[in-house]
C-alpha cells in the first residue's frame, strides 16, 4: 500500500498560495503552537476520544471501532452543517472533520481539475509533518505525462530538517516559508519553538533556487520585525532578488486565547513597515490587498 495523508481541507482553486491558479491541500497537524494561529483546529490530530459525537446537532459524527477494537470518530460530511460545535467541544481543539487520502486518490482529484490549475500547493497545519506522502505525490505528478507540467510547492513554517528537505528537493518547484519573528525569544513566545531550523531551511532553499516566498507576519507590539528593522533588512537583501517578501498583517479573526487581546495590524502600520524596509533597500515586497 502507498502513503496515506490526513487532510483537513482541499481548495480546488486558489490564487494566493503560489503562482497562478492552484489546487491547495491543507494537511492536518502542526509542530508549532502559535498563539496567533487562525486555524488552531488544524494543530492536533483527532485522537477519537468521542467527546464531540454527542455534541453534534446534525448527528454528523459517530464513534465506531476497528477490527482491533480501537475507537474511531467518523465524520459524515453529507450531514454536516459546518456549525463547528465539534471544534469548540474538543478538549484538544482539534477537528474530527478530516479525510484520509492515498496518493492514487489524490491524483484522481487533481486530474479532475488539471485543465484549470497551474500547480499544486501542500499547506497545513504543517504539511511537512507528512513528508513521505508529499514526496510520493510530487514524484507521481512529475512522472505522469498528463500532470508533469504542474508545479509542486510547499507552504511551510520552515521547521523541517535540512536532510528531509533534500529528500523532497528533486520534486519540489518552490517553497513559501513563514518567518514568525527575528529574535529567538520572540519566536519562542509566539510559536513555542525557536527559529534556528527556519533560518537553516531558508538558507538551503535559497541556495537551491527553491525559495519562492518568505512571509513576515506583522503583529504590532508583539512581533519584532519593526524593532529589528536593520537586521531584518540586511538579511532579506542577501536573499536572491527573485524571492518574494510577503508582508502579512495580523488580524484577530479566528484566533483564541491571549492573541484575541493583541492589536490588529492596520493598513497604515503595514505601509510604515514596508516603507522602512524599502528605505533599507529591500525589494520585491508584497503587501496585503485587504485588512479584515
Amino acid at each position: 500500500m502507498g502513503r496515506v495523508a490526513t487532510v483537513n481541507n482541499i481548495i480546488n482553486f486558489s490564487c494566493v498560495d503560489g503562482p497562478g491558479s492552484r489546487l491547495v491541500i491543507f494537511m492536518q497537524g502542526c509542530n508549532f503552537n502559535c498563539k496567533n494561529c487562525h486555524n488552531p483546529y488544524t494543530i492536533d490530530m483527532c485522537d477519537s476520544c468521542g467527546d464531540c459525537v454527542a455534541s453534534c446537532p446534525a448527528s454528523a459524527l459517530s464513534l465506531t471501532h476497528n477490527a482491533q477494537g480501537k475507537p474511531k470518530v467518523e465524520w459524515h460530511s453529507e450531514l454536516c452543517t459546518q456549525c463547528d460545535t465539534c471544534l469548540s467541544t474538543c478538549p484538544k481543539q482539534s477537528s474530527p472533520k478530516t479525510r484520509q487520502y492515498s496518493v492514487p486518490q489524490m491524483l484522481a482529484l487533481i486530474r479532475k481539475q488539471v485543465f484549470f490549475i497551474n500547480g499544486i500547493t501542500v499547506s497545513g497545519g504543517e504539511a511537512t509533518l507528512q513528508l513521505p506522502f508529499i514526496i510520493e505525490l510530487f514524484q507521481a505528478i512529475k512522472n505522469s505525462d498528463d500532470l508533469s507540467h504542474l508545479s509542486c510547492m510547499i507552504d511551510s513554517n520552515g521547521y523541517l530538517a535540512t536532510n528531509a528537505w533534500q529528500q523532497v528537493m528533486p520534486y519540489l518547484d518552490g517553497a513559501m516559508i513563514d518567518l514568525k519573528s527575528w529574535q529567538q525569544q520572540t519566536h519562542r513566545y509566539i510559536t513555542n519553538r525557536d527559529n534556528h531550523r527556519v533560518f537553516a531551511s531558508l538558507k538551503l532553499l535559497a541556495e537551491q533556487d527553491k525559495l519562492y516566498e518568505i512571509r513576515l507576519l506583522h503583529i504590532p507590539g508583539v512581533s519584532d520585525f519593526d524593532s529589528e528593522i536593520d537586521a531584518v533588512a540586511s538579511y532579506l537583501k542577501q536573499l536572491p532578488a527573485s524571492v518574494r517578501v510577503k508582508l502579512n498583517a495580523f488580524q484577530q479573526h479566528g484566533v483564541t486565547g491571549e492573541a484575541r487581546l493583541w492589536e490588529s495590524c492596520t493598513e497604515q502600520q503595514m505601509q510604515t513597515l514596508a516603507a522602512r524596509l524599502t528605505e533599507h533597500g529591500v525589494g520585491n515586497l508584497i503587501l496585503p490587498n485587504v485588512y479584515l
